[in-house]
């Protein structure tokens, strides 16, 4: 029985703290903690089962190791902004407690996604027998095992990966993001990326597009291709693959309210004089937009997240498609919020059962892939996100 901390109280907060009350035998005290403590107040007085709450600023080092020093955890789980990762990484290596994280460390100056500044964390967090599992979201996190998994079980060697996910649902607003507002449009503003033979290649903002024919009744719907930071780990601990993609659909409403937002300079990350007065027109813009936690009960439909990886079992050319479906409708009856959250929050908290209860450790800092993938996808069964397999 282990003490958690939950930092972060929006839409993935609010559904790592829900589903770590269903695993008591595990999480045995959770404490959910924020800048706002009455956000974590109201999610933890609708949960029927004890939650503690707390308050703290994430960019600021001491506070936070004051909380920890103060609750103890085992392990703290970072659901807070991707900017805050390293602040909340030296006040586990300074309080001696193990972290966990749904997404990479980016500058708020720059979009720019990549690890070099968490894996720079590997020889401190080693020497301090402490362990800092980096992306245990869906995309990274489920993507990386199911990688994982395919190597292990399906392929002697992957060639070519692409990772592929659609929001087939509707949330009937005119402009909404499905998780934090600045952080998508930073990530799909942000150049294309892949890797080919050895190198990065790079592309116009979704300028690379397809179809794809989606299961589970969901069809063919566009995709474009974009970066995502799971595919650095990916080629580096799996180097036999050759080419190595992400795609996500958009709809065509999405797609004309972003083209219009850039055109006037509402996607800018640079500062701009208002009223005598810096901002951030991004950060402005998110301000006004609907808050994706909102969006559980209006959203309707799907979401279909996986893999396709080509490669060789046993000299043979194969495919293998890994994926899961979630319905948006399920999972605000079950955690009042939406599957994107949903989707990110599951695998953190079956991250941190499997640090937790020992079947995952080590000292230093790690990608998903570098485990046993066979525990995570028995309980992304267990925990709400069944998924499937299929091969040709």
């Amino acid at each position: 029985m282990k003490n958690v901390l939950i930092i972060g109280a929006g839409g993935v907060g609010n559904v790592v703290v829900r589903k770590c009350a269903q695993v008591p035998e595990v999480f045995s005290r959770i404490t959910l903690a924020s800048r706002r403590e009455e956000k974590c107040r109201a999610i933890a007085a609708d949960i029927d089962y004890p939650v503690d709450t707390a308050q703290v600023d994430a960019d600021i080092v001491p506070e936070v190791v004051d909380l920890l020093r103060e609750r103890k955890p085992d392990l703290l789980i970072n659901v807070a902004l991707p900017y805050q990762d390293l602040s909340l990484m030296e006040a586990c290596l300074e309080a001696g407690v193990d972290y966990l994280d749904t997404a990479n460390y980016e500058p708020p100056e720059t979009a720019k996604f990549e690890y070099k500044w968490q894996w720079a964390y590997q020889d401190r967090f080693r020497e301090a027998g402490l362990m800092a599992l980096l992306g245990s979201g869906f995309d990274p996190g489920v993507t990386n095992v199911f990688t994982a998994w395919m190597a292990k079980h399906e392929l002697d060697e992957i060639h070519e990966l692409d990772i592929i996910d659609a929001n087939a649902g509707d949330h009937g607003k005119a402009f909404a993001t499905n998780f934090n507002p600045e952080i998508n449009i930073r990530e799909v503003t942000a150049r294309g990326r892949y890797w080919e033979e050895g190198q990065w290649k790079e592309t116009d903002p979704l300028a690379v597009h397809r179809s794809f024919d989606f299961p589970d009744g969901i069809g063919p719907k566009e995709i474009y291709l974009m970066y995502h930071e799971e595919l650095e780990s990916l080629v580096k601990h799996f180097p036999s693959i050759r080419r190595a993609r992400f795609w996500m659909t958009f709809s065509k409403s999405y797609l004309n309210h972003l083209e219009v937002l850039q055109d006037v300079g509402m996607t800018r990350i640079d500062p701009v004089m208002h009223e005598g007065k810096e901002i951030i027109p991004l950060q402005f813009l998110k301000s006004v937009l609907p808050d994706p936690a909102s969006l559980g009960p209006s959203t309707k439909g799907k979401t279909c997240i996986g893999c396709v990886a080509k490669g060789l079992k046993d000299g043979k050319e194969k495919t293998v498609y890994v994926y899961n479906i979630c319905h948006h409708e399920q999972c605000y009856r079950e955690v009042k919020a939406q599957a994107v959250s949903y989707t990110t929050g599951v695998p953190a908290m079956i991250g941190g059962k499997l640090m937790l209860n020992g079947k995952w450790r080590g000292d230093g800092v790690f990608n998903m892939e570098q485990f046993d993938p066979d525990p995570f996808m028995d309980a992304l069964n267990e925990h709400g996100l069944p998924w499937n397999v299929t091969s040709w």
